[in-house]
Protein backbone atom coordinates (compact mmCIF):
# COMPACT_ATOMS: atom_id res chain seq x y z
CA UNK A 1 0.00 0.00 0.00
CA UNK A 2 1.01 3.64 -1.21
CA UNK A 3 1.70 6.48 1.83
CA UNK A 4 0.15 8.51 -0.52
CA UNK A 5 -3.48 8.34 1.12
CA UNK A 6 -2.08 9.57 4.04
CA UNK A 7 -2.92 13.69 4.38
CA UNK A 8 -1.31 15.52 6.87
CA UNK A 9 -4.28 18.14 6.39
CA UNK A 10 -6.70 17.20 9.42
CA UNK A 11 -10.68 16.55 9.34
CA UNK A 12 -12.68 19.79 8.16
CA UNK A 13 -13.15 21.34 11.97
CA UNK A 14 -16.74 22.73 10.99
CA UNK A 15 -19.69 20.66 10.63
CA UNK A 16 -20.68 20.58 6.71
CA UNK A 17 -24.47 21.92 5.70
CA UNK A 18 -25.92 18.11 5.35
CA UNK A 19 -27.20 16.12 8.36
CA UNK A 20 -27.58 12.68 8.97
CA UNK A 21 -28.99 12.72 12.97
CA UNK A 22 -28.28 14.53 16.18
CA UNK A 23 -27.64 12.65 19.05
CA UNK A 24 -28.07 12.48 22.71
CA UNK A 25 -24.77 12.07 25.25
CA UNK A 26 -26.85 8.59 26.37
CA UNK A 27 -26.82 7.33 22.26
CA UNK A 28 -22.91 7.22 22.38
CA UNK A 29 -20.66 4.49 23.60
CA UNK A 30 -17.05 5.43 23.42
CA UNK A 31 -14.76 2.35 22.42
CA UNK A 32 -11.38 3.54 21.97
CA UNK A 33 -10.11 7.39 20.92
CA UNK A 34 -11.79 6.78 17.09
CA UNK A 35 -14.37 3.93 17.22
CA UNK A 36 -17.91 4.56 18.47
CA UNK A 37 -21.11 2.66 19.27
CA UNK A 38 -24.29 4.38 18.52
CA UNK A 39 -27.30 3.13 19.66
CA UNK A 40 -29.47 1.73 17.12
CA UNK A 41 -27.07 1.24 14.54
CA UNK A 42 -26.06 -2.64 13.28
CA UNK A 43 -22.26 -1.96 14.07
CA UNK A 44 -19.58 0.24 15.80
CA UNK A 45 -18.13 3.35 13.73
CA UNK A 46 -15.03 4.10 12.81
CA UNK A 47 -14.40 8.00 12.81
CA UNK A 48 -12.50 8.84 10.29
CA UNK A 49 -10.01 11.34 9.47
CA UNK A 50 -7.57 10.67 11.85
CA UNK A 51 -5.78 7.55 13.83
CA UNK A 52 -5.88 7.36 17.43
CA UNK A 53 -3.46 5.49 19.09
CA UNK A 54 -4.69 1.54 20.06
CA UNK A 55 -6.13 0.78 23.21
CA UNK A 56 -6.26 -2.73 22.48
CA UNK A 57 -2.87 -4.49 20.99
CA UNK A 58 -0.67 -1.29 21.25
CA UNK A 59 2.24 -1.53 19.31
CA UNK A 60 4.32 0.34 22.75
CA UNK A 61 3.51 1.52 26.13
CA UNK A 62 3.55 5.02 25.10
CA UNK A 63 1.08 3.63 22.46
CA UNK A 64 -1.30 2.25 25.34
CA UNK A 65 -1.20 5.51 27.79
CA UNK A 66 -1.79 8.23 24.83
CA UNK A 67 -4.53 5.76 23.35
CA UNK A 68 -6.46 5.45 27.15
CA UNK A 69 -6.00 9.22 27.12
CA UNK A 70 -7.80 9.95 24.24
CA UNK A 71 -10.48 7.96 24.74
CA UNK A 72 -10.97 9.45 27.66
CA UNK A 73 -10.71 13.03 26.51
CA UNK A 74 -13.51 11.71 23.38
CA UNK A 75 -15.42 10.46 26.06
CA UNK A 76 -15.51 14.17 27.65
CA UNK A 77 -16.16 15.95 24.43
CA UNK A 78 -19.19 14.27 24.06
CA UNK A 79 -20.53 14.20 27.67
CA UNK A 80 -20.12 18.20 27.51
CA UNK A 81 -21.54 18.85 24.36
CA UNK A 82 -24.59 20.68 24.12
CA UNK A 83 -25.40 19.25 20.41
CA UNK A 84 -23.55 15.85 18.55
CA UNK A 85 -24.27 15.24 15.32
CA UNK A 86 -23.36 12.15 13.67
CA UNK A 87 -22.83 11.65 9.75
CA UNK A 88 -22.18 8.54 8.41
CA UNK A 89 -19.87 7.86 5.48
CA UNK A 90 -18.65 5.47 2.99
CA UNK A 91 -15.96 3.35 4.64
CA UNK A 92 -12.60 2.47 1.98
CA UNK A 93 -13.09 -1.29 1.27
CA UNK A 94 -10.98 -3.68 -0.72
CA UNK A 95 -12.18 -4.10 -4.31
CA UNK A 96 -15.10 -7.25 -3.58
CA UNK A 97 -15.63 -6.47 -0.18
CA UNK A 98 -17.95 -3.29 -0.14
CA UNK A 99 -21.13 -4.48 1.60
CA UNK A 100 -19.65 -7.53 3.22
CA UNK A 101 -18.49 -7.97 7.20
CA UNK A 102 -15.15 -8.25 5.52
CA UNK A 103 -15.30 -4.31 4.31
CA UNK A 104 -13.46 -2.60 7.59
CA UNK A 105 -13.65 -5.11 10.03
CA UNK A 106 -17.53 -5.09 10.26
CA UNK A 107 -17.81 -1.82 10.88
CA UNK A 108 -19.59 1.71 9.79
CA UNK A 109 -17.74 4.86 8.99
CA UNK A 110 -18.61 8.24 10.29
CA UNK A 111 -18.02 11.44 11.28
CA UNK A 112 -19.15 12.81 14.35
CA UNK A 113 -18.86 15.99 15.39
CA UNK A 114 -19.62 18.10 19.29
CA UNK A 115 -20.94 21.53 19.51
CA UNK A 116 -20.37 21.69 15.35
CA UNK A 117 -16.85 21.01 15.54
CA UNK A 118 -15.31 17.51 14.47
CA UNK A 119 -14.07 15.37 17.08
CA UNK A 120 -10.91 14.40 15.22
CA UNK A 121 -10.05 17.90 14.68
CA UNK A 122 -10.01 18.86 18.39
CA UNK A 123 -7.90 15.20 19.38
CA UNK A 124 -5.68 16.03 16.57
CA UNK A 125 -5.32 19.60 17.81
CA UNK A 126 -4.47 18.21 21.70
CA UNK A 127 -1.46 15.53 20.25
CA UNK A 128 -4.00 12.51 21.19
CA UNK A 129 -4.77 11.77 17.28
CA UNK A 130 -3.12 12.33 14.11
CA UNK A 131 -4.54 13.22 10.24
CA UNK A 132 -5.55 9.54 8.84
CA UNK A 133 -6.73 9.76 5.00
CA UNK A 134 -7.80 6.49 3.06
CA UNK A 135 -7.95 6.00 -0.34
CA UNK A 136 -11.36 5.03 -1.98
CA UNK A 137 -10.52 1.52 -1.95
CA UNK A 138 -7.90 1.09 0.76
CA UNK A 139 -5.98 2.43 3.98
CA UNK A 140 -2.20 3.35 4.33
CA UNK A 141 -0.56 1.74 7.08
CA UNK A 142 -1.50 3.88 10.14
CA UNK A 143 0.91 6.27 11.81
CA UNK A 144 2.39 5.48 14.71
CA UNK A 145 4.22 7.80 16.02
CA UNK A 146 3.54 7.35 20.00
CA UNK A 147 6.41 4.00 19.38
CA UNK A 148 8.93 6.22 18.08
Amino acid sequence: MSSSFLSPVAPPAERPASQDRSLRASDVRIIDGDTIDIRGMTANVRLVGFNAPETWRPSCTAERQVGEQATARLGQLVRGAALIEFERVACSCRPGTEGTDRCNFGRLCGSLFVDGRDVGSTLIAEGLAVPYRCGRTSCPPPPQPWCR
